[in-house]
């Protein structure tokens, strides 16, 4: 028995060829206070009024297959008696054909045998015989109430459709189901969101109630069939309903949502569980009555989430529109179901189908608006970090020439000195210093001295890889860190960056002034600290300043192997440009 018909929904089916069975239209009943004994005769049957009196022993429902009864069995014995089940401990059918013979068939709670299908019925089918089908009767053992009982006698061929097609839509609303809670188990674990962690438990909820309404579960669980398995269900649904509300109300902020109005939604989900969970336990007793209060309460619910949603977007709640278009379907198919029966929908699966479609449809829009608000999140925090990235390059890098500065230069030494000393390689650093560059600024301006600058700078740049480190390291001084060269390849390439330099043509700033660089550079084959290399390389550019300036002076750190193949330059032969070199040993 599902007590809480129902949360969401999506479309409905009517089933051809059926003919729904009701008390007094055309069933007749008859009512025993205890329950009755193997082969006992029902009492006079009734065929108006509702029955009463059954709950602790046998209802009979017993309809005559005739025209003059309403249902036109003629010469056909190829019906199916279909039941939706509720809690019973026992269930006999008795079919009756013309010439007097009586064909029994019997489920039991906990046992139903072949009987049960999908979408929780059970289908009792008349056996061939030649003769037709005059009458049917079905005894109840401890029924818990007649109001829930739903009957149908269909077509043979008709019932395996049926049951097919229902079985096929069950199958697909509890995939999307199974889809929609790992997705969002997912994203609460990966974003840690708190909403996400509740729409996935209940559409986890939703699966356990959908598999155990449907009689699903039978295929691993065939003693569960019938009262603990309607039981649990109305357990399962009054938790869904709760979760249902929890995940929509605490999603809305706060500052959209007046306190009174969220008060009342959790209470009256309060209120449902309350009632629902003992509701779920009761084999007897008033039912009925508690099942229609519980409804209220469920509509009740639900409209206080509608006007929770509602207030936070007219307050500008971004989260309220997503919820909006979660639950505006559901809400619209549970008030419709009020006004006009369900139960012949989707062949008899009623309005639980409705809830399992639209609890996939909800589960679904959920999924696809966490994605897109997890989405732009994500992209602003890639926007944010990138943003951050820059700054922090351009906190490294001098604003006038585009080079590392001073702070850049030295957090990528580090790293290039790690590795040369990781592969055994040789490392030099040249510092540059431009020669009388203060009477440039003093002649022509700062601003001609800044285009000056970048006019070297863009000698220097192109250098900047990752066996080496160029840099402005402040004013007229620049530094480049190199590793994997020595020897005379190391002096060619100073000479030549020397030579670029001083060939650069100034004349749209400072007429035909040339402009030319002292170089001092310190080199070392074993091990070595930044600080060292910079105090001897600082020491070889003053010696360059001294001996006349747009020269290279070069300094060898203890322990540096010498220039081996190179000693007509420790002799202090000439260099390619006319140029002397210094060679002092630090």
């Amino acid at each position: 028995m599902i007590v809480c018909g129902g949360l969401l929904g999506l479309g409905w089916a009517t089933p051809a060829a059926a003919e729904i069975l009701r008390i007094g239209q055309p069933l007749c009943h008859a009512v025993s206070g205890v329950v009755a004994a193997e082969g006992a005769e029902p009492p006079a049957f009734s065929c108006s009024g509702e029955p009463a009196g059954y709950q602790h022993g046998t209802l009979w429902l017993h309809a005559m297959l005739s025209p003059d009864a309403g249902i036109v069995a003629g010469e056909r014995d190829d019906l199916s008696l279909i039941i939706h089940n509720s809690r019973f401990d026992r269930l006999i059918v008795t079919f009756f054909y013309a010439d007097g013979a009586v064909e029994r068939q019997e489920v039991r709670s906990g046992d139903f045998g072949t009987h049960w299908r999908a979408g929780g019925q059970l289908a009792f089918r008349a056996p061939h015989r030649d003769v037709s089908l005059v009458g049917v009767t079905m005894q109840f053992d401890k029924v818990a109430s007649a109001r829930l009982l739903r009957m149908r006698l269909v077509e043979r061929g008709e019932e395996s459709t049926q049951t097919t097609g229902l079985a096929t839509l069950i199958g697909a609303a509890l995939v999307l189901l199974l889809a929609g809670a790992i997705y969002n188990a997912s994203l609460a674990f990966a974003a840690r969101r708190q909403f996400s962690a509740w729409q996935s438990a209940w559409a986890v909820c939703m699966i356990a109630w959908g598999a155990c309404w449907s009689q699903l579960h039978l295929f691993f669980f065939p003693a569960m069939a019938g009262a603990i398995s309607a039981q649990i269900c109305t357990g399962l649904s009054c938790l869904a309903i709760a979760l249902a509300t929890l995940t929509a109300v605490t999603a809305l902020e706060a500052p959209y949502v007046s306190p009174w109005l969220r008060r009342s939604a959790l209470g009256l989900t309060g209120s449902v569980f309350a009632l629902g969970i003992p509701l779920s336990f009761m084999r007897s007793g008033p039912i009925d009555t508690l099942g229609s209060v519980l409804g209220v309460l469920v509509l009740a619910n639900l409209v206080a989430v509608a006007a929770c949603i509602a207030q936070a977007w007219r307050r500008g709640s971004g989260e309220a529109r997503n919820f909006a278009g979660a639950w505006a379907v559901p809400m619209i198919l549970l008030g419709s179901t009020s006004f006009f029966d369900a139960d012949a929908m989707f062949w008899g699966g009623g309005s639980q189908i409705l809830v399992l479609f639209a609890a996939a449809w909800q589960t679904l829009w959920l999924s696809v608006t966490a994605t897109r608000s997890h989405a732009l999140l994500r992209a602003e925090r890639d926007m944010a970090r990138q943003a951050e990235a820059r700054a922090q390059d351009l906190a490294r890098r001098d604003a006038l020439t585009g080079l590392p500065n001073r702070r850049g230069f030295i957090e990528r030494v580090g790293t290039v000195l790690a590795a040369s000393r990781t592969r055994g390689e040789p490392v030099a650093l040249l510092v540059i210093d431009v020669d009388w560059f203060k009477s440039i600024n003093d002649a022509f301006g700062h601003e001609a001295g800044d285009m000056v600058l970048e006019r070297i700078a863009s000698c220097i740049a192109p250098h900047e890889s990752a066996t080496c480190t160029v840099a402005r390291l402040g004013g007229e001084e620049f530094a480049m860190m190199l590793a994997g060269m020595a020897g005379f390849d190391l002096m060619r390439f100073a000479e030549s960056l020397r030579q670029r330099i001083a060939e650069q043509d100034h004349g749209a700033v400072i007429g035909g002034r040339k402009v030319t660089v002292s170089i001092g550079m310190a080199t070392t084959s074993g091990a070595a600290d930044f600080r060292t290399l910079y105090r001897l390389a600082d020491e070889a550019l003053y010696e360059a300043k001294r001996a006349g300036r747009n020269q290279v002076a070069i300094r060898l750190l203890e322990g540096a192997e010498p220039y081996a193949d190179d000693q007509d330059l420790a002799g202090g032969q000439d260099l390619p440009g006319g140029h002397d070199l210094n060679l002092d040993k630090g």
